[in-house]
């Protein structure tokens, strides 16, 4: 399946989202360690327009490292006023430098997205088509794979299941969100397996 529909409608909704936000809500801590509610903005609007070679020159100055090189990227944007960064946030019309895969590109628009909802008290139905898409494929960049082996994920609000061994059952999103890596959603899931993927967490980073 082609996700590069899927990606413009969630960038889409995302900005129908930050046209409605006051000035105090944008310097909102979001679910990503450190960053604030714009910062993850300035992070989808830079990392969407840089080229390979400026991520990996940056990675490169940043001692490889996923979490500062993205830091170091969206640290760009904190000059910009909430417009130009919603302006650039809608500009960008590829996948982006860290995510060519349209899959993996729409796993880290939806997770930025819920990022940002969720501290703000502003819940959403996250569209089915787009939930199963990124259930099936969660982006690599945040190491799902540490947190879901030897466990079974079982939504309750979707048709889908994944991997043997203990039982994590919740919604889509929860699942979708602590695979991730965000701990703010371990007390919404149930099951035998909760506590070793609540061992295996650590502090949401983008």
């Amino acid at each position: 399946m082609d996700a590069t529909p899927l990606v413009a409608a969630e960038r889409a909704d995302l900005a129908v989202l930050l046209r409605t936000l006051r000035d105090d809500e944008w310097l909102t801590p979001s679910l990503c360690d450190g960053w604030l509610v714009r910062d993850v903005v300035g992070h989808l609007a830079v990392n969407g327009s840089a080229s390979p070679l400026d991520v990996i020159s940056t990675a490169v100055r940043n001692g490889l490292s996923g979490h500062r090189t993205n830091s170091a990227l969206a640290a760009r944007a904190r000059a910009w006023t909430t417009d130009e960064l919603i302006d650039r946030f809608l500009a960008v019309r590829t996948t982006g430098a860290t995510n060519r895969d349209p899959r993996f590109a729409l796993a880290d628009m939806v997770v930025h997205h819920q990022d940002i909802r969720l501290p703000l008290n502003r819940p959403r139905e996250i569209p089915p088509d787009r939930l199963l898409a990124v259930l099936d494929n969660p982006n690599p960049g945040s190491r799902p794979r540490r947190r879901m082996r030897g466990l079974r994920f079982i939504a309750s609000d979707v048709d889908w299941s994944a991997g043997d061994g203990p039982e994590v059952r919740g919604t889509g999103e929860t699942i979708v969100l602590a695979v991730a890596g965000r701990p703010v959603v371990l007390d919404e899931l149930t099951g035998t397996g909760v506590a070793e993927l609540r061992r295996r967490m650590r502090p949401a980073q983008p």
